[in-house]
């Protein structure tokens, strides 16, 4: 089944522009990168929030944010917004209105927050949430809980046919203890992908042939309906879904994780620009949480080493354009400051695209999307004071979109500290390449980003 190119694009964000650009794309040093001019729009400035007043952000000049979505800022329904915001996509578009599912990355003893109807466990204190957002006016106009009951819902990723697809990064159940040896109180298990709607997900079912790990984004292939998944754990796996039926994954379907011919382990000495064959090892048994005898949640991850597939080190960001999955392993590389990979199918290769030579040059990359004019959007996670939105250009060279420097002394919802440290997640564009959307996981907050991006590489 091949998925209408129009509602591809509309949600994954491929261009024409992404596929004359990314295939030029190599990996280049610290030395190289200096040699070449500035790219990008200029240094960042100090800005302040259309929203709050409040000066969070640095951004190029002409470039303007808005925050919405706060912890605790009331839904619709009146409830608090829950916190610890991550992955995040546009599923949805009407007009001028874009629904966003957003993830929450909560765990731990705590109740389910949201309506009986969206729960999967009364215990599972993480979720998802929908967010309405009016590109003309810049506002939002409506939240609502969209999934909860699940745990450490962390990132995930879009389908082509306008749902998302809400990762676990936890193996919890019914035994888990608390930091403190009491039960946390899961009564299911854990450690799944979720389908969530633009309207919700009604009665949430885990899609279990996907596997149980620890699951981080998933990127799909619109063509194949084939799913790609992260493992965040280090060691690592990058595994692909074939499902029965393309677009329906509910209906099941079998996993493989990657074998790049020739190569066991990718996490350190690969060469720049180093392009590998790739082969597929099946998954016997993917509801496997632990390798037999432990409790290592590396079930999954050891069937497909133990016949033959490649370890990376912590795959977080996926991200499907152009015909390619592009990967961040968040410390990958020498240094462990993160490596950039494409994976093509048409050609089942694995390239390296970008190794960080530095923390000051990129912090550990996370999520990640394509522009609309053939750049990669990657967010910092690495906990230096002002982490990044950084952009790849399609001839390998990096600049800032975005600094974090949110400092607050209870201005907003009572919160206070310094939160520069706090990781990006959840970036996106919307439809129509105005607005590019993250969030701050801590204190938890949405951010819509706009400006004179044609006159840029994004």
């Amino acid at each position: 089944m091949t998925f209408p190119d129009r509602r591809s694009l509309l949600l994954l964000g491929g261009g024409a522009a992404l596929a004359a650009g990314l295939t030029a794309l190599s990996a280049r040093g610290t030395a190289d990168a200096a040699r070449r001019p500035a790219v990008g729009y200029g240094p960042l400035r100090p800005v302040a929030d259309e929203a709050t007043g409040l000066q969070l952000l640095r951004l190029p000049d002409g470039f303007r944010y808005s925050t919405f979505g706060w912890t605790k800022d009331p839904l619709s329904d009146g409830s608090p917004t829950p916190g610890s915001h991550d992955g995040m996509a546009p599923v949805k578009a009407d007009g001028e209105r874009l629904t966003l599912v957003r993830n929450h990355e909560i765990s731990g003893r705590a109740t389910a927050f949201g309506v009986a109807q969206a729960r999967f466990d009364p215990a599972g204190p993480g979720g998802c949430t929908n967010l309405v957002f009016n590109t003309r006016t810049g506002e939002l106009e409506r939240s609502f809980v969209s999934l909860c009951g699940t745990a450490h819902n962390c990132s995930g990723g879009q389908t082509p046919w306008g749902t998302w697809l809400s990762g676990e990064e936890n193996l919890g159940d019914p035994t888990t203890l608390h930091t403190d040896k009491q039960p946390v109180g899961y009564e299911r298990e854990h450690g799944w992908v979720f389908e969530v709607g633009p309207d919700g997900a009604p009665d949430p079912q885990p899609l279990r042939d996907m596997g149980r790990f620890i699951h981080e984004a998933v990127a799909v292939d619109p063509k194949t309906g084939r799913v790609y998944l992260t493992e965040d754990t280090n060691p690592a796996g990058l595994y692909r879904f074939t499902p029965k039926t393309p677009g329906r994954l509910a209906d099941g379907g079998q996993l493989h994780m990657l074998a790049a011919v020739g190569r066991s382990d990718v996490r350190k000495r690969v060469p720049a620009g180093a392009v590998y064959d790739v082969a597929w090892t099946p998954i016997p048994n993917p509801t496997l949480a632990h390798t037999p005898g432990t409790i290592d949640g590396k079930g999954v991850y050891t069937q497909g080493r133990r016949r033959g597939g490649t370890t990376f080190a912590r795959l977080e960001g996926a991200f499907f354009a152009d015909g390619r999955v592009f990967v961040t392993s968040t410390n990958g590389g020498d240094v462990e400051q993160g490596q950039v990979w494409e994976y093509t199918p048409a050609s089942e290769t694995l390239r390296l695209l970008f190794e960080s030579p530095s923390a000051l040059v990129l912090n550990m990359p996370d999520n990640l999307c394509a522009s609309p004019r053939g750049c990669l959007v990657m967010c910092e996670d690495g906990g230096r004071p002002g982490q990044r939105l950084q952009a790849l250009t399609p001839d390998g060279q990096l600049f800032a979109v975005a600094e974090n420097t949110t400092r607050l002394r209870g201005e907003k919802n009572g919160f206070k500290g310094d939160f520069r440290k706090t990781e990006w997640s959840g970036v996106c564009f919307s439809p129509c390449g105005r607005w590019l959307f993250a969030n701050l996981q801590t204190p938890g907050f949405t951010v819509a980003i706009t400006g004179p991006w044609e006159a840029g590489p994004l």
